[in-house]
């Protein structure tokens, strides 16, 4: 089918996400910390036009299921695998510390599958709008990139990143921060934790 207005903005979220993840990658080169800036500063964006997207779609009648896919798939690069990336670029880059990101964003991955698979069995108020969110919402990661940006404002990144490096053997090496992503990687899939949807 043809795409809509809605669906041009969700794309302009993953086209955020997208720049953000080269944003990590080029810093990998660069060691520049305008590129870590520059991933930060898309995450946010891409959440504005996330906010926007289903407004647009309820506002012109244009709701469906292709845009349903849209935002989700969005929503993955930009709150899933942009994160992770600056997470691996600020410096988690052990293999512990890279097996701590897979899993956030296999949550994040399992979360919004979920999501699409259950929404049309899910209350809905009379705007269409589903209840509640069964487990933290997937753009909830955007407060792990806060802390980041907060420790590379204070140059707490790479060597220097809080909670340093604790070695549990040869080869086994996790940055304790990395922990944050596996709190939100969990929480996003709880099936307990239901949060009313604004």
């Amino acid at each position: 089918r043809n795409f809509y207005l809605a669906d041009v903005i969700t794309l302009m979220n993953g086209v955020c996400g997208v720049q953000s993840i080269f944003a990590s990658m080029r810093y990998l080169v660069s060691n520049d910390v305008s590129d870590l800036y520059s991933a930060m500063t898309f995450m946010p964006f891409g959440m504005l036009f996330d906010f926007f997207d289903g407004r647009v779609a309820r506002w012109r009648n244009n709701s469906s299921l292709l845009g349903q896919e849209l935002d989700s798939l969005a929503d993955l690069i930009s709150f899933g695998m942009a994160p992770a990336a600056l997470a691996y670029a600020v410096g988690m880059r052990t293999y512990m510390d890279t097996v701590v990101l897979t899993y956030f964003v296999c949550c994040g991955i399992a979360r919004l599958a979920r999501f699409n698979a259950s929404v049309a069995l899910q209350p809905k108020d009379a705007s269409g709008k589903v209840a509640y969110f069964e487990g933290t919402p997937i753009p909830t990661s955007l407060s792990l990139v806060a802390i980041l940006a907060y420790f590379v404002t204070h140059d707490r990144y790479l060597t220097s990143l809080p909670g340093q490096l604790i070695a549990f053997a040869d080869g086994w090496e996790l940055h304790p921060l990395v922990l944050i992503y596996a709190v939100s990687g969990t929480l996003m899939i709880s099936k307990t934790l239901r949060i009313p949807k604004p």
